[in-house]
């Protein structure tokens, strides 16, 4: 059909469980596109930005042949459905649902709104935990290293142990 996108998820504000398995419904539902894997939800304690509740998060691979921009029109009216108000009062502040195009098969796009792979991917371990789980093979088109090596280099350089699988 298409290629494989992955999908970041996250909420701390609200039923974040149910946020985040409403994003994950909605995905399912998007044209040209079928849902191939959902990463378990973990929590995570909100990485930057003012103090705040903890996130829960989780990926989702996503082949599609929608573009990175129509994902990304999508993401956004989901997050606007679900209370989040743009552009964000707070940098990195807390959200009812956030949405990230991670990766895009081995696509590199650097617009002012859209860059794939997600620029911040390789530092997180919100993101990188849940993303091992579904593609430890991925690899990264910028950095080439796959995603299992992405994870351990962060481990090492944050010293922080896994989300709690929730």
């Amino acid at each position: 059909m298409g290629l494989i996108a992955y999908v970041g998820l996250g909420a701390n504000l609200g039923d974040r469980r149910a946020s985040l398995t409403r994003a994950v419904s909605h995905l399912r539902g998007l044209p040209t596109s079928r849902v191939q894997g959902v990463s378990a939800m973990r929590e995570y304690a909100a990485d930057g930005g003012p103090s705040q509740p903890p996130y829960l998060n989780a990926v989702v691979a996503l082949e599609t042949t929608l573009t990175p921009r129509q994902l990304l029109d999508h993401f956004h009216r989901l997050e606007a459905a679900a209370g989040r108000v743009r552009p964000d009062p707070v940098r990195w502040g807390p959200r009812p649902l956030d949405l990230d195009l991670l990766l895009y098969g081995d696509t590199m796009i650097a617009e002012p709104d859209l860059t794939v792979p997600h620029p911040r991917l390789a530092d997180r371990l919100f993101v990188l935990e849940p993303l091992v789980e579904l593609a430890p093979n991925a690899r990264h088109p910028v950095l080439h290293l796959t995603v299992s090596e992405l994870l351990n280099r962060c481990r090492t350089r944050v010293g922080s142990s896994p989300g709690g699988v929730r």
